[in-house]
Formats: C-alpha cells, sequence, structure tokens
C-alpha cells in the first residue's frame, strides 16, 4: 500500500491542521517516543524512519477509531497507484513511499512542520480539496498581519519616559484572555493589543479559516498568537513568520494553503502584497507606543502618551469586521450559483467601488509625487476624478484654499476637501463627513 498526504477525508478544518495531525500519527504511530520536532538529523535516521514507514504501511487494517486504521483507510484510494509521484518530501524523504529524493524542488511549509515541502501539484489538489470543504462551511481565508493591524509592541528600552506609566497597568500573564497590555520579560518586550481585538477574532472565526502572517521572527509571532488566541481557537499551526516566506522582504499566498480566489488579506502595509493587492483590505496602522510613531517619522505623541486608546467599538477593526461581514454575505449570496466559480476578490473590489459612488473629484495643486496614489485610490472606491474645472464636479480635494479651483469651489458651492478625506474613506471603507476635512487658512 502507497501512501498519499492527502485525501479529501483528511480535509476536515483547514489543510495546514491536518498536516500536522496527519505527520503526528504517522512519525508517533511508529516510533511512539518519538516528537514532532524531533526530526531525522542524518542519514541513518532518514533511513530508520522510511523502514518504519514501510512497516507501517504493511499494517492490515484494523477497526475503531485508531490513528493507525484511520490513516490506512485514508490512503487505501491509492494503493493502485503503482509509481510514486512524490507529491513533497519531509528532510528528503518522500511523504508517499519513503525513498530518498534529491533536490529541493516545490514549497517550504515549515510552519506547519519543520521540514516539510509540498510539490505544486500537491498543492493545488489540497487547495482544491480544502476549498470544496469550506464552502460546505460557508467559510473564505482570512490572512491577518500582527504589527499595527492587530497589535503594536516595543522594546522595555524604547518606552519613553511618559509612557512608563504603563509598567504599573500591564495585565497579569496568567490569563491573558482577559487583558489587553503586557509585559514580556524573556522577550524585553510590551505589547498592547489593539481595541476590539478579541471580538474581532471571534466573530471573523465564524465567517473564515484565520492565518496569521507576520514579518517578524518565528519565536515572536508564536508569542504573539498566544496572546491572540490563547486557547488555539483560531490559528492552530496557522502562524507564517518571515522565516517561511519565499520572498525576502515579501508576503505571498504561496505559503497558504488557500485558493487566491478566496483569501482575504488584512495589512497595514501595502507594498508587502505586491502580487496580491486585488486580495487586501488596507488598515490604518496603529501606533500605540511613541516608538511606532518614530518609526513611521512621526513627531507627534503616542496614543500612550496621551493616555487615549482607539475607540472599542467605532474604531478600525470594528469598521473592518462589518466591511469582512458584507464581503462575505456578498460571496455567499443565495441567489447566486456556482460558488466554486466566484472570486473574493470581484466581491472585494464591488464592495470597494460603493465607498465613493457619485463622488466627481478635481485635485488642485497636490504634490506630483502624491497625485497618482490619491486618484487611484479615490477610482477604486468608485469615484470619478477630473484634471479641468467642470460643472459636475462635487469635491475639489486640495491642501491650499487659495488655489485657482480652491477659490472656484468656494465660489460655486463645491465641497473643498483635504486629502486626508480620501484616505480616511480607504482605510474605513466608509465615506466620511466632509467637515472633519476642511482645509485651514495659512498663517
Amino acid at each position: 500500500m502507497q501512501m498519499s498526504v492527502g485525501t479529501d477525508s483528511l480535509v476536515r478544518s483547514s489543510s495546514s491542521d491536518d498536516f500536522v495531525a496527519f505527520l503526528d500519527a504517522e512519525l508517533n504511530a511508529s516510533s511512539p517516543n518519538s516528537s514532532p520536532d524531533n526530526e531525522a538529523e542524518n542519514e541513518d535516521e532518514l533511513e530508520s524512519v522510511r523502514i518504519k514507514r514501510q512497516k507501517f504501511e504493511s499494517i492490515e487494517e484494523t477497526e475503531g477509531s485508531t490513528s493507525e486504521g484511520i490513516i490506512i483507510r485514508n490512503f487505501e484510494a491509492s494503493a493502485e497507484v503503482d509509481v510514486c509521484t512524490h507529491p513533497g518530501s519531509f528532510g528528503n524523504m518522500c511523504i508517499r513511499c519513503g525513498q530518498k529524493l534529491d533536490g529541493e524542488a516545490g514549497v517550504t511549509f515549515g510552519y506547519i512542520h519543520k521540514g516539510l515541502r509540498l510539490h505544486d501539484e500537491e498543492i493545488s489538489r489540497l487547495r482544491n480539496a480544502d476549498m470544496k470543504s469550506l464552502l460546505c462551511r460557508k467559510k473564505l481565508y482570512l490572512v491577518l498581519d500582527l504589527d499595527h493591524t492587530l497589535l503594536n509592541s516595543t522594546h522595555l528600552a524604547h518606552l519613553s519616559s511618559e509612557e512608563s506609566y504603563l509598567f504599573n497597568q500591564t495585565d497579569s500573564l496568567a490569563d491573558v484572555s482577559k487583558g489587553s497590555l503586557f509585559k514580556l520579560e524573556h522577550m524585553h518586550m510590551m505589547t498592547k493589543l489593539r481595541p476590539f481585538v478579541r471580538p474581532f477574532l471571534k466573530e471573523a472565526s465564524e465567517m473564515f479559516e484565520m492565518y496569521i502572517y507576520t514579518m517578524g521572527d518565528r519565536p515572536y509571532a508564536l508569542e504573539m498568537a498566544k496572546l491572540l488566541d490563547p486557547q488555539g481557537e483560531y490559528f492552530n499551526s496557522k502562524v507564517i513568520s518571515r522565516d517561511d516566506g519565499t520572498q525576502k522582504h515579501q508576503k505571498g499566498l504561496d505559503v497558504v494553503l488557500g485558493q487566491e480566489s478566496s483569501v482575504l488579506i488584512l495589512d497595514d502595509t501595502e507594498h508587502a502584497w505586491t502580487k496580491h493587492k486585488d486580495n487586501l483590505i488596507l488598515i490604518e496602522r496603529y501606533h500605540f507606543f511613541a516608538s511606532s510613531c518614530r518609526q513611521f517619522g512621526f513627531s507627534c505623541k503616542s496614543l500612550a502618551e496621551l493616555k487615549s486608546d482607539e475607540n472599542e467599538t467605532d474604531g478600525a477593526l470594528a469598521k473592518i469586521l462589518q466591511v469582512l461581514k458584507q464581503v462575505h454575505c456578498i460571496y455567499f449570496d443565495k441567489d447566486q450559483e456556482d460558488l466554486v466559480d466566484r472570486d473574493v476578490r470581484q466581491v472585494l473590489s464591488t464592495v470597494r467601488s460603493e465607498v465613493l459612488s457619485g463622488c466627481v473629484i478635481l485635485f488642485s495643486r497636490i504634490c506630483h509625487g502624491a497625485l497618482p496614489s490619491l486618484q487611484k485610490m479615490a477610482e477604486q472606491m468608485g469615484a470619478t476624478c477630473l484634471t479641468e474645472i467642470d460643472s459636475s464636479v462635487t469635491h475639489v480635494v486640495a491642501t491650499d484654499v487659495g488655489t485657482e479651483k480652491s477659490r472656484w469651489a468656494v465660489k460655486e458651492n463645491k465641497i473643498l476637501v483635504h486629502p486626508l478625506w480620501i484616505e480616511a474613506a480607504n482605510y474605513f471603507w466608509q465615506k466620511q463627513p466632509e467637515e472633519n476635512f476642511i482645509i485651514k487658512k495659512k498663517q
């Protein structure tokens, strides 16, 4: 009997979680004292594992619910395969037949299990199978960034004098589910969870299989996952760090076991996802600590220094949750058929295009470097952008009330707003009150 890493019966909640269960059961069934973290580190050990796998394959199917019986039943469909296609490797050993392999073809999925590599065909098969499972449960995928999206961290040494009061306000690590500000002595760090993050994760988990994907290293990523998900309800093994990516300084969906047409991304950094901008929901950065403000060139005081914070019920995560609900609702609209052929990117684009629908915008003396991105942003939200004065204009966007187009806007009773009006609408996915973005006269 030959063994295949995946069959449809293995796909229950998420392919990555099933891989962990599969590999652990497979190795532990052969070696009761082995640990999933103690992979074979030399040729003799790999050969030993291969022999144990062959012995395991010879076990006849038994009744009951033992891991051996379950796995054997799952792989009966592969019994008639004459030649192993080597769908992936564990170390340098094929995960199906145990043969030693040369080279490093495929994609590494080290966050699922150290040393695991899958070939493109197997990745595609797993994604298709997992997609069917998710659609049956009316779920999609959601990839979540950590820093400045769900939380904000700083080194203890980087706390400003005005933030020193925080040392007396940290929450207990004994029950992190009840806290939001944590001092992590072993990492010399302090972490503040973004307001509304716990309700956000709870509600989002009902609509999505969720991944964490951070540019932080793996130890940091796992520590943050414990703070956000202490019971392991949301992420399990689905924690991806910069150590798991295939491109330096870039994030990619090639290491996510979900079809791109069904994945949404929530991140504060657009340029981290150059290949997947159509999947991206950009969120306003969370700057709780002064070091975070300095990192991005802001000279203003941090929320901690102001002894303030985002609004729990009307902040960034609360707004984004509404967008996620809207996208999910449209995607699973009962009046539409063929769920498999739907593309969440098209749904996201449709929702985005309604934000400034009906607005006709004229830009006045905007910095040449900023104009293209502002114009593209406005058009993606459904606005029409003009370059010349026209009676159809509804909004003039400028930074100076003294320009010709600004004076025309005042004379013709058009709405005159600062460029931040467009950026705010983009972050909150909602047209913002123009009176909050009035241009002040230069002194």
